[in-house]
């Protein structure tokens, strides 16, 4: 059972991990950050939405109870974490607003044990800061620092977005669907993202062209399906798959793998090859995730050390 959330889990990064490499073939293609984010939005969820009501009508279906938490989960985990980022990083060097961005597994742990007064196993807290300090040497941190005031606030927003992302992907029962919550989700952060996207500017015409980076072509339609399928639907149903399975704060520190993913993505698409500190990075961000991924195990036997405790009395 472990080795299967940690599967799924790792699926979700890799998935994830194709997001970066996409945008930019989008980019060269002329659509801006804020456009490719809205085509990625609005498609996976017409695409969800199409094939839900086709197969699993149920799955559409909003408990009137559970509507602001669908609102919340549209804006926060979805239309604010992907285009506080976009922007973000039009201010910041790439590998700082990563670095700040994915300090929300430490987040979820800190949200986890203080707010929700769950108790954490170490090994939760030990994998949360050895992956942040992979993911630190993976995006060089050091290199080119320049810290701007609205950058960094927005990259810090992004990030307890994120944890947000994590810690709703968790809170919810049986009630809600979780394919329903995703394509209600990225249908809401769509419409969510008019103002700011205005996908009524994108160069339609694009799409039917190839674009070239470094060498490597790739037709925009491809990498926009791409995008879509891989990087967006099927990276969040694994992604909330395994966050239901490991819990918020393994979950979170498991899809730090991302950036790695993204790397190793970049390196065989874009022709971007890693150097001996991003391989450095990334064997200690997999270890951290590793490391976090055992609290699976205590959370387990802590959850049926306590029914065993509740039959006796």
């Amino acid at each position: 059972m472990r080795a299967v959330s940690l599967a799924i889990a790792i699926t979700s990064a890799v998935c994830f991990g194709f997001s970066g490499p996409m945008a930019k073939f989008l980019g060269a293609a002329g659509l801006s950050p804020l456009e490719a984010v809205w085509i990625r939005m609005a498609g996976a969820g017409v695409l969800l939405i199409l094939a839900l009501a086709i197969v699993r009508p149920r799955a559409l279906r909003v408990p009137r109870a559970r509507l602001p938490f669908f609102a919340a989960y549209a804006v926060i985990a979805v239309a604010a974490v992907q285009s506080l980022f976009f922007v973000a990083i039009t201010r910041l060097p790439v590998g700082v607003a990563l670095l700040i961005e994915y300090a929300s597994p430490v987040l979820v742990v800190v949200w986890v044990r203080f707010v929700r007064r769950v108790r954490v196993p170490r090994s939760a807290y030990y994998g949360a800061v050895v992956a942040f300090v992979g993911l630190a040497v993976v995006v060089q941190v050091w290199e080119g620092i320049r810290l701007d005031a609205l950058g960094l606030l927005l990259a810090l927003v992004a990030s307890a977005c994120c944890a947000g992302y994590f810690l709703m992907s968790d809170s919810f029962g049986d009630d809600v669907d979780v394919l329903g919550l995703i394509a209600w989700g990225m249908a809401g952060s769509a419409v969510v993202l008019l103002p700011v996207s205005r996908p009524w500017n994108i160069p339609w015409h694009a799409f039917t062209t190839t674009a070239d980076i470094g060498g490597h072509s790739l037709p925009v339609l491809g990498a926009a399906a791409w995008l879509v399928l891989v990087a967006t639907v099927i990276a969040y149903i694994t992604g909330v798959t395994a966050v239901r399975r490991l819990s918020a704060a393994v979950g979170a520190t498991v899809a730090s793998l991302e950036v790695l993913a993204g790397a190793l993505i970049a390196w065989v698409l874009l022709g971007e090859h890693l150097g001996v500190a991003q391989i450095a990075g990334g064997v200690i961000l997999l270890a951290g995730a590793l490391l976090a991924q055992t609290a699976t195990v205590r959370l387990s036997q802590d959850a049926t050390t306590a029914v065993v405790e509740t039959v006796r009395v």
